[in-house]
């Protein structure tokens, strides 16, 4: 699995159906939660259901709508898959699937353009995590995005084994020669470390070390990279790259879910005092029609209908009453819509995971630029 790229987000957004409707399907896979290939089958259908009603008489979106089930029911590898966004348009030989190791709500959207809000927005958060592994031989060095391997490096220090306490009568007290050696390898693997921070660049790092190195570790650490520590791993220098590769995604989630905690209870903070944010669905969609969204929050699984005036592009929660109403359409999700606007104008995009806290103030809310 790679990285979402430059080239297929820019494909996907120069992409007009010139008439014909395009088919976005995002899907929820994750394996913690849907267990089995029946699991899946039931979501996608769920998701479904709505876009095979639209498809009565119009045979290119029954044509995408089919391709899409085949695709899923047929089976595709899930190991690291945790959501999947395809994107068809039959008619226009429009087909591309892109497999995430990150959650997506699951939603189908069809429209005359493939709607990639939810795809920028994992790009956007698309964050590298270093891994430093040390033992007291041994260091390795890995750097992840998005659960794929981008970076692997080892070092190897001088081994302290033979000054064991088997052979201390003989030899007679090493221990402060074992101590240095072990120092020495610890300020080489802190270097090795910042050796490839420089090199190629990480947003976060973890640790794997035993329980009296870790702290030696820290202490070597450049404080660039203290700054960046993430948390200890439960792996060590031995582990396999699968496990290793596990360990981190759990490291990444706790990360991702502190983030957007942090975000929702800045809201709260923010609306406690009058200042600049919004909550609520209405109050949202009336702050991205006047462009001064800076990070809007949204709960994933989060969908309401609404509507569009197509002549100023406004969102709304609720059918505006006005005289001349030829210009409303009625949309399927007005949340989705709302998270292409917000990225359109460069707001940040959060989708929150699991948060009591935001789903009380009505499951989406605003950080405000003025």
């Amino acid at each position: 699995m790679t990285a979402i790229s430059e080239d297929t987000l820019h494909t996907l957004a120069g992409f007009k159906g010139e008439g014909t409707p395009v088919t976005t399907c995002y899907l929820d896979v994750d394996g913690r939660r849907l267990l089995t290939q029946r699991d899946i089958d039931h979501e996608l259908d769920g998701v479904l259901r709505t876009a095979r009603v639209r498809a009565n008489g119009t045979s290119s979106l029954a044509k995408d709508l089919d391709r899409i089930e085949s695709y899923v029911h047929g089976g595709f590898e899930r190991s690291r898959v945790r959501g999947l966004a395809l994107f068809s348009c039959a008619s226009k030989g429009l087909w591309e699937v892109v497999p995430l190791p990150v959650r997506v709500r699951s939603r189908v959207v069809v429209n005359d353009q493939p709607a990639v809000g939810q795809l920028e927005a994992i790009a956007q958060e698309q964050r590298r995590f270093g891994v430093l592994l040390v033992d007291r031989q041994r260091a390795r060095m890995f750097v992840f995005e998005l659960d794929e391997l981008v970076e692997h490096t080892e070092a190897m220090g001088e081994s302290t084994r033979d000054y064991d306490l088997r052979g201390e009568k003989e030899r007679g007290d090493t221990s402060g020669h074992t101590d240095a050696l072990a120092a020495t390898h610890v300020k080489a693997a802190a270097a090795l470390a910042f050796a490839v921070y420089k090199d190629t660049g990480f947003d976060h790092l973890c640790i794997g070390a035993p329980d009296d190195l870790v702290r030696d570790v820290e202490a070597a650490l450049h404080p660039y990279l203290r700054e960046r520590l993430a948390g200890p791993i439960q792996v060590t220098p031995q582990a396999s790259v699968d496990a290793i590769t596990t360990a981190v995604g759990k490291v990444e989630e706790a990360t991702e879910r502190a983030k957007e905690a942090g975000l929702v209870a800045r809201m709260i903070d923010v609306l406690g005092t009058g200042g600049k944010a919004v909550s609520g669905l209405g109050p949202v969609l009336g702050a991205l029609s006047e462009r001064r969204v800076e990070t809007m929050l949204v709960s994933h699984g989060y969908s309401e209908e609404g509507w569009r005036c197509e002549s100023t592009g406004a969102l709304f929660a609720t059918r505006p009453h006005r005289d001349d109403d030829s210009t409303l359409r009625r949309v399927d999700d007005v949340v989705e819509e709302a998270i292409e606007d917000g990225l359109a104008q460069r707001a940040h995009v959060e989708i929150v995971v699991g948060n009591a806290d935001l789903d009380v103030h009505g499951r989406i809310g605003a950080l405000l630029r003025y």
